[in-house]
């Protein structure tokens, strides 16, 4: 594992990007330019915060009481699931969602755009643990984009002899007034399975809004989801491509209190989670030689 050193020599960009270990221990990147500000923990390659200099709050929600710590994941921001998501299919024992959030990445490049965004380019790194749950040959490689927009790419090489099926997320939690208040259009007339409901497959009707726990997986759509906030006097746009499943999900009262890092006593009202996904009857089959990319692209407009 490089240390914050090392990166800052190799890969540091004067007024764009340095790297800094946390009082953990793990090595976070962060990204200042022109239009707008971020961070991004090299474990995991977990893009933590987003905030565009146009907006007086944060895009991309990070828990206040977020824990940095050596193999566990993180409260907030956008979490890398691959290469399953929720529960593995056939190893109880294996973690949910998959392994790549609590790994390291490599720094593999970075560099500013024409446009002066700042972009990093990391792959997972590959270990016997890592291994023994996923035993085929691949790449995974992100690539984070960050300007006024935000743009990420999660890249699947296959280099194996063999194919393989995936499933993943970029499970990406976003900064709200309030849940009660907020509206979710773009997945009208869409299918989901209710996994609140026992798992019944049920039809969007009209614009989703949130009264309760709230966990769908809409499945078949590349639809762009907006988030309408007249609180905060925003709209928060999620365009993507090579995704065929979208997460919505925020947790409530009890379920919150019971996971002890929203930021308690309330903090799971300001955030939800509109997660670009492939999961469930759209996981992907990667075949040999081949490179399966999900791309995703955030952008905040006001009212």
């Amino acid at each position: 594992m490089s240390t914050a050193q090392q990166l800052n020599t190799r890969f540091g960009i004067d007024g764009h990007l340095s790297f800094a270990e946390d009082a953990g221990g793990l090595v976070v990147a962060k990204i200042s330019n022109a239009q707008a500000t971020a961070s991004l923990c090299m474990q995991g390659a977990h893009l933590m915060t987003w905030q565009p200099r146009s907006q007086p709050l944060p895009v991309v929600w990070l828990s206040r009481d977020a824990k940095l710590a050596a193999g566990k994941s993180i409260r907030g921001g956008a979490p890398v699931c691959w290469p399953w998501f929720g529960a593995h299919p056939s190893e109880p024992g294996f973690p949910g969602h998959g392994y790549a959030r609590t790994v390291q990445w490599r720094m593999v490049e970075s560099g500013k755009e024409p446009d002066g965004a700042t972009r990093l380019l990391l792959r997972l790194q590959q270990s016997e643990k890592t291994r023994v749950q996923w035993p085929h040959d691949c790449t995974l490689e992100l690539t984070v984009i960050v300007g006024e927009t935000l743009r990420m790419e999660l890249s699947t090489e296959n280099t194996g002899a063999g194919d393989f099926t995936i499933g993943e997320a970029l499970h990406t939690y976003f900064r709200i007034g309030d849940i009660g208040a907020v509206r979710v259009t773009g997945l009208e007339n869409c299918d989901y399975w209710d996994k609140v409901g026992g798992s019944v497959l049920k039809r969007q009707s009209g614009q989703i809004t949130f009264s309760g726990e709230t966990d769908r997986v809409y499945v078949n759509t590349a639809a762009e989801c907006v988030i309408e906030d007249d609180q905060l006097g925003r709209r928060i746009h999620v365009a993507k491509s090579g995704s065929l499943s979208t997460v919505v999900w925020t947790p409530w009262t009890e379920k919150a209190a019971k996971m002890g890092d929203m930021g308690q006593p309330d903090g799971w009202r300001e955030m939800v989670c509109i997660e670009s996904v492939n999961a469930m009857e759209n996981v992907v089959k990667v075949a040999a030689g081949t490179r399966h990319t999900m791309i995703v692209e955030y952008r905040a407009e006001p009212v």
